[in-house]
Formats: C-alpha cells, structure tokens, sequence
C-alpha cells in the first residue's frame, strides 16, 4: 500500500477493479482504497499478468502492506504497488518521473502524458502543479500566448497554494457609515489587522506542513495585493505595529509605483505574515481568497454598498457597509479562531478611535 501522503498511516481496501489472472496495464487502476480524507486509486506501476490479490475488500491495512503479485514483471518489495514506483519502459522510451497515486489518477482524468510533464517535486518527482500545469498548457487554444514572467509565477504559485492549504472562507459586514467619501480604506483596514492579530496571535503565523507545527510571528508584515496589467503583486509592509497610518500610505504608494516600473527589490515581495486583498476599490463584495502557504490567512474587502440596518428598535436606515472575507487555512486555524479575529476587525472598523465613536 503506497503512502498516500497527509501523514496517513493506513487505509481500508474498498473495492478492487481486476481478478486473479487479469491481464493489466501501467497506470490502470488496481483498486479503491479509503483513508480519512478520501476514497483513492491505486494505479498499477506496470503492464503484466496478476498471479493474487493478497487482500480483500473490508480490510484496513498499513502503508507497505504488499496488495497483488504479478506473474511477470520484476517488481520491487515483494509485490508492493507504490506511489513513486518506475514504469517499465519500453527501449528507447522517455522515462516517466515518478508522480503519487492521486498525482497519476488527476492526470489520466484530464488527459496528460506524464512522460511529457517537466517536474518540480521533491527528487524529480511530479507535483499535482505540474499536472494542472500541464494540463492548461495543453488546452490552450493555437496561437494562444505563453504566460510570462509574473504571470507565469503567479499561475504556478496558486496553483499550488490552492492544492496545498485546507481553504474555509468566512464573511460578513462592517458597519463604516461614519467614514469620510476620502477615506484611507486600505490604512484602516491594516490598523483592523493589528488589533485583529492582537485578539487571535495564531493568525499571524507561519504553519509547518511538514512537521504539523504553527509558529506564531512576532511582529505583523502585511502582503498588500497589488493588481497590475503583468499579473498580481504582493509586497510587503514590515512590522505595521510599530509604524502610522501615514507611514503605511508613503509605502503603499511606494511599492505601487514599484509595481508599475516593476523597482521593486525581490525582498520587498518575500515573507509576508498575512495578508491583504482589498479588491472593493475594483468590484465585487465577497469573495473566496487563495492562501499562500505559510501565511495561514488572508482577509479581503469588498465595495463599499449602502445596506439596511437596524438604526433604532423598530426603525431601519441604509448604511455604507464594507464586504469582509477572512479565508484561513483550516488545517492550522480552527473555525473560533478565524471568528474572533474577523470579530476583532469588524470592532476596530467600526469603533475607531481617531473618530471619537465608542
């Protein structure tokens, strides 16, 4: 039984798809297995002929365990079908890179040769990025233009980030009637995560994947998403704590112009703590963010839109409302967690104290 990754240990045989004696090919799926995440395919490493099953459906078996035998073939560990497990191949043939079980499956349902696939993964092996990638290359209409440059890293940067990270999004509205038709939107919001880190610590963290491990940041470096016609852009502003509002808009509009004459150092877009998406001065409300691992969170605002409320018992008023979405990685934060720090936000956005408001 190959290692199906997540750090599972075993799994439970489902349902197998050929007999004793069955004649099968690479890649063709062997047999269902079940862990606590999901139900998976075990692809076949290599043509030949199955001598024996050697388990049946119903059992739960550990990582390693040997499922078939072939009747030809030399096939490593006593007959183990594994995840990373080369293909014989043909003389003269491409060598296929290894790739897991999940990895392979996603690639037949979509299409991809593997061996046309440039990896990388860890020892050569192909990631699930390179399929997708792979994938949308092969799809793209003739003539169609390369991504370049940016955009190239952006597509592949999210694209892994969106097979990496357990995604939940929560959303709800900030009540900022009281705010001035100029107001630094974008400043307030930072100020919101400061006190929003302040009630929640675990947010601004960096989460080991490997290691299952969160390492809480001792100081907040806010990404600002930056759009621009080469692609999206993400900056830094360090230590936003220790720094004003004013200092905050000279950086924004520092790294904005960095952004539009592409200045900016590579440090100037490294290791942001959390960050910032107020895709609102654009369009839109709500939305589903993208983390990029090892942030653990990223919150979003929306356009500003007058919106019913309860002014007075028994009497309502339209208020200029702002969108809020707080998308956190669940496999490190839990549902109270994100919250109460979305409920710390929505307090300072709506409790300012420059504004004198209580």
């Amino acid at each position: 039984m190959p290692d199906l990754g997540e750090g599972l240990q075993e799994a439970e045989v489902v349902a197998w798809h050929v007999a004793d004696g069955e004649h099968v090919v690479a890649d063709q799926p062997l047999v269902s297995v079940e862990t606590e995440k999901a139900v998976v395919e075990i692809p076949s490493p290599h043509s030949g002929r199955i001598r024996k099953l050697l388990v049946r459906p119903g059992e739960r078996i550990p990582v390693g365990t040997p499922l078939l035998e072939f009747e030809e073939g030399k096939v490593p560990d006593a007959g183990t079908v594994v995840g990373h497990l080369e293909e014989a191949q043909p003389p003269g043939s491409k060598q296929i890179p290894p790739a897991a079980p999940a990895v392979r499956a996603r690639a037949r349902e979509l299409g991809v040769d593997l061996a046309r696939v440039s990896p990388t993964g860890r020892d050569g092996s192909i990631t699930m990025a390179d399929v997708l990638a792979a994938a949308s290359s092969a799809s793209k209409p003739s003539g169609g233009d390369p991504l370049r440059d940016a955009r190239r890293t952006m597509a592949r940067n999210i694209a892994q980030a969106w097979h990496q990270v357990a995604h939940a999004t929560l959303h709800d509205w900030a009540d900022v009637d009281f705010y001035a038709e100029d107001e630094d939107v974008t400043a307030c919001l930072i100020h919101a995560i400061i006190a929003g880190c302040a009630a929640e610590p675990s947010l601004n963290a960096r989460f080991d994947a490997q290691n299952l491990a969160l390492q809480r940041n001792s100081r907040i470096d806010v990404g600002i998403a930056i759009d621009s016609p080469d692609g999206l852009f993400v900056p830094v502003i360090r230590d936003v704590a220790r720094s004003s509002p004013a200092d905050w808009r000279r950086q924004i509009d520092r790294l904005k112009q960095g952004v539009k004459d592409r200045s900016l150092a590579p440090t100037e877009l490294r290791d942001a703590t959390i960050t910032l998406s107020n895709y609102g001065t654009i369009a839109g409300q709500h939305a589903a963010l993208i983390i990029v691992p090892p942030q653990v969170a990223i919150l979003g605002a929306g356009r500003i839109a007058r919106r019913p409320v309860q002014a007075e018992p028994g009497t309502i008023a339209l208020h200029r409302m702002l969108p809020l979405s707080l998308t956190f990685d669940h496999r490190a934060i839990s549902g109270g967690e994100a919250a109460r720090f979305l409920r710390a936000v929505i307090h300072d956005l709506e409790h300012r104290p420059e504004t004198g408001r209580t």
